[in-house]
């Protein structure tokens, strides 16, 4: 297996392109792209440098040009919908599973709304125009398991199913939240 993605975190010397979007006073500018691992085909593309101007009062201090960096990383956007198909099937097992060896319809209910809801977020995540909103629905379907998940724990301090299911419903939402903003990021 191939090396861990690596992450540019410096502009080099040639790559800057001078453009000023005047109605939001952001100052952008091009890096490049690096294969982190040619053999696991992963690829990290540093994608831009913002300026940002803080939002301080006049009297505290001058205005100042905030930078931040935002990195790209190709493995997030394409394991986000795997990771949203994946937990679409979890969700639908572990709600058949409930209602069959305890008969909760509240876990069929919940089971089946949530593989409706990743199912229709993987589905929008394929297309390119509402890959956002793909990216969306599975960030507030994943945070809305796991503060049930979270409920559930906190009551039962079972580690399984709760327990493990919201460590995964966390990892969901860290994981979709991250595509999203990769995704909001507009082109250099």
């Amino acid at each position: 297996m191939g090396a861990l993605p690596m992450v540019y975190t410096h502009q080099l010397p040639g790559f800057t392109s001078n453009q000023r979007n005047r109605a939001t006073s952001i100052h952008r500018s091009a890096i490049t792209s690096v294969i982190a691992s040619p053999t696991a085909g992963i690829q990290s593309n540093f994608v831009a440098t913002r300026n940002v101007p803080q939002r301080l009062p006049l009297f505290l201090s001058p205005p100042r040009l905030h930078t931040s960096h935002i990195c790209k990383s190709q493995l997030v956007q394409d394991f986000a919908p795997i990771a949203s198909a994946g937990y679409a099937v979890l969700l639908l097992g572990g709600g058949l599973f409930a209602y069959n060896k305890s008969g909760s319809k509240g876990s069929l209910f919940g089971g089946l709304t949530g593989a409706t809801l990743m199912s229709v977020a993987y589905y929008l995540m394929q297309a390119s125009e509402t890959k956002e909103t793909g990216d969306a629905l599975a960030f507030g379907a994943s945070l809305l398991f796991a503060f049930v998940f979270g409920i559930r724990f906190a009551a039962t301090r079972k580690v399984i199913p709760s327990g493990l299911l919201l460590v995964i419903s966390i990892s969901l939402t860290a994981l979709t939240f991250s595509a999203y903003l990769q995704d909001r990021v507009l082109p250099v």
